[in-house]
């Protein structure tokens, strides 16, 4: 029978009658936070943005976006890195109305090209010349592109708006009123599973209500927070913390390297941290390494202090105050070893998030007894992010957490977790079939994910219905696209692509044994499968298979290592099911020490 828990009323507006992305932005330009609005990475340091600033950059720009011809309906795609440029673009396509295509900002010029011409846009904001370069590349892909304006126009396009504005003071203002919370804000475009990404058409109303709901939890953002997004903001996790600061009133300082995560922390020193596990596996990695390498009284005193921590945890999941000796024994812990990895973490952290991807239990356990709470939820883009969410209060080691209250949660009979609220989107664009798959007459939506709820309402991820991988970046890959390519190789019989929660995507590949004996015959190579497996030309062969597969992809889809396997799958070995689909749970278990090397 299936198990249900029951939503709550959904938030309402803060901000006129409609609740559209422009009122909120107008809301917390009209009611500006005492703190900044952003911080921007400079010569000079992080420099504070004020929220007057803000605002009167994000009019300029949508006053220059009318100016260029654009209207409610039509499509804005931007392709950047994460910055408050790409921030006050998105607002401003907001306010008059545009729907945002965000594009990855290492996308390949091949899926940029997709998503200009799937999405039907009429312009393009780049970062730079590099991603000019790939939009010109495919031009020809989006014959509807009018504009292409690089962060370095926006100078331009803000002047454009100024006379715009001189000329008409009231447009933008009617081109607000006419949007409204029905309205479609954006495309976030998700990967398929067998063929090229959809579009999942999200309103204004759905990305106001996800702001909303979870503004309006225990412990989550609050005004006067400071926030470090690494997050890109084409993802919906990136996208949604982009929209909650002037949402809540926090101050957002973005950073477009990832990579310079561990040098920008102590530099913010946020209060807040969303990420994805990868950046919390490092963590743990380097500081598991520091504590195991120390020797004697330092050593000792780091396991004591691990001890402690573990001691701790059930209480401070509980809400209940320490013993009066444990609690002694824990603030002398912080002292000595919690403070320095706190340090790593910028000193004032409050809260880490956790999402994109998987975080191993045993890292929050971890972190915890480090006197670090990391919460993880769960979500998908066609319910507009997040669903489920541990918090302080309501946290369990090895769930997502229960429902975001607003949301309701049900187990189908197969196991399936089907998800219900205001947040779930409008459809895939341009493909109603694959829509009727995911959304039921009642309005329930198929996440695609295997689950169970407990008696309490805390939601377990158990497996996928789908096969769609989620690197440790937080970056979906639909596999069967990866193998497929590898697959149309003559030498290649099966290939498997691995990755879910790892930094990089591996693929096992069995040969074609009658192409690999036609080849030993000309070659005077042994016809044996496991000897030709090894031979280093059979090697350089499948190498020149996977590059050519991994030309045209993102970097985040590419296959970076590869073994072959002595032997192709079999249904004997319960490999393969009665119509040749890879089982591929069997396969990976029956291949793990392959894997773990790729890995190593």
């Amino acid at each position: 029978m299936a198990t249900e828990v029951a939503a709550r009323p959904a938030a309402g507006p803060r901000y006129g009658r409609e609740r559209t992305i422009g009122a909120l932005w107008r809301a917390a330009a009209d009611n500006p936070a005492a703190t900044p609005a952003y911080l921007v990475e400079t010569e000079s340091g992080w420099t504070p943005v004020s929220w007057e600033a803000a605002a009167r950059r994000v009019d300029e720009l949508a006053n220059g976006l009318l100016a260029l011809g654009l209207r409610k309906g039509d499509c804005v795609a931007i392709l950047g890195s994460t910055s408050l440029d790409w921030a006050q673009v998105d607002f401003a396509c907001a306010l008059v109305g545009a729907v945002v295509a965000p594009v990855y900002a290492n996308s390949s010029p091949k899926d940029v090209g997709y998503v200009l011409g799937h999405s039907d846009a009429i312009a393009v904001v780049v970062e730079d010349e590099a991603q000019r370069a790939k939009v010109e590349q495919v031009r020809a892909a989006a014959p509807g592109l009018q504009h292409v304006v690089s962060f370095a126009e926006l100078d331009g396009l803000a002047a454009r708006g100024r006379a715009y504005r001189e000329e008409d003071p009231h447009a933008l203002e009617r081109a607000s009123e006419a949007v409204s919370e029905e309205d479609l804000f954006t495309y976030l475009y998700t990967s398929g599973t067998t063929g090229p990404p959809k579009a999942c058409m999200i309103r204004h109303r759905n990305y106001y209500a996800m702001a909303a709901l979870t503004a309006a939890l225990e412990g989550s953002t609050l005004p006067g927070d400071t926030m470090l997004l690494y997050l890109p903001l084409a993802h919906n996790f990136g996208r949604l913390m982009h929209l909650s600061g002037p949402y809540v009133g926090f101050t957002l300082a973005f950073l477009a390297d990832p990579l310079r995560v561990g040098e920008a922390l102590p530099q913010v020193r946020p209060t807040v941290f969303p990420s994805v596990p990868r950046v919390y596996e490092k963590v743990y990695t380097a500081v598991r390494s520091s504590l195991e390498s120390s020797a004697g009284l330092q050593g000792r005193i780091g396991d004591w202090a691990l001890e402690v921590g573990r001691r701790a945890s059930p209480y401070k999941l509980r809400g209940r105050p320490l013993p009066r000796g444990l609690a002694l024994q824990h603030r002398l812990a912080d002292r000595l070893v919690y403070s320095r990895v706190k340090a790593r973490l910028g000193g004032r952290l409050r809260s880490g998030i956790s999402g994109g991807a998987p975080l191993a239990r045993e890292i929050a356990e971890f972190f915890h007894s480090l006197d670090i709470t990391i919460v993880e939820g769960y979500g998908l883009s066609e319910c507009t992010t997040a669903c489920t969410v541990n918090r302080p209060g309501a946290m369990r080691f090895g769930t997502v957490g229960p429902a975001i209250p607003g949301f309701e949660l049900r187990i189908d009979d197969d196991g399936e977790i089907l998800i219900r609220s205001e947040t779930v989107f409008a459809g895939y664009l341009k493909d109603e079939a694959a829509t009727a798959e995911v959304l039921t007459p009642d309005g329930w939506l198929r996440s695609g994910d295997i689950g169970e709820l407990d008696g309490d309402g805390f939601l377990t991820i158990t497996d996928r219905k789908k096969d769609i991988i989620v690197t440790a970046g937080g970056k979906n890959v639909a596999p069967q696209n990866l193998e497929n390519a590898l697959k149309s190789a003559t030498l290649v019989s099966q290939a498997l692509v691995v990755g879910d929660r790892r930094k990089y995507l591996v693929a096992l590949i069995t040969l074609d044994e009658v192409e690999a004996r036609r080849w030993a015959a000309a070659n005077g190579a042994s016809a044996d499968l496991p000897e030709l497996a090894a031979d280093p030309r059979v090697e350089a062969l499948v190498q020149g298979v996977v590059d050519g597969v991994n030309r045209d992809l993102s970097r985040f889809e590419q296959i970076k290592r590869f073994a072959i396997l002595p032997r192709d799958f079999s249904a004997e070995e319960g490999e393969v099911t009665p119509t040749l689909k890879l089982k591929r749970r069997a396969c990976e278990e029956h291949f793990a020490a392959q894997i773990a090397s790729l890995y190593a």
